[in-house]
């Protein structure tokens, strides 16, 4: 078990590399896109995003599910919305201007 570490590691040519590239995909800001399937208005907005997806990590939430009822309740008519690192961020549409201020500060912050 303990013999597949360095042969592992011998074949990552630039391991400190390696750990950079994995570490700073962490720092980046999750989007929370709260959705249903189908969702019209929700596959617009993700096509809106498309330009920005290098910029955060994208996590669907569906509000259908049991275990989503709070974010049902909350949301069943206003869908999609969106929150940048659990703090709400927009509904309905996606507000690029809102979206790029939030994203540049998230980056500040992160540095």
């Amino acid at each position: 078990m303990f013999t597949l570490l360095p042969k592992l590691l011998h074949h990552i040519k630039t391991p400190s590399r390696f750990i950079r590239t994995s570490c700073s995909q962490r720092s980046l800001p999750i989007l929370t896109l709260f959705t249903k399937d189908p969702c019209p208005l929700c596959d617009e907005a993700k096509e809106v995003l498309e330009p920005y997806k290098h910029r955060f990590v994208l996590q669907e939430v569906d509000i259908t599910l049991p275990e989503n009822s709070v974010w049902f309740d909350r949301y069943k008519y206003d869908i999609p919305v969106f929150h940048l690192n659990g703090q709400f961020l927009m509904m309905h549409r996606v507000n690029t201007e809102v979206l790029e201020m939030r994203l540049a500060k998230s980056e500040k912050e992160s540095v």
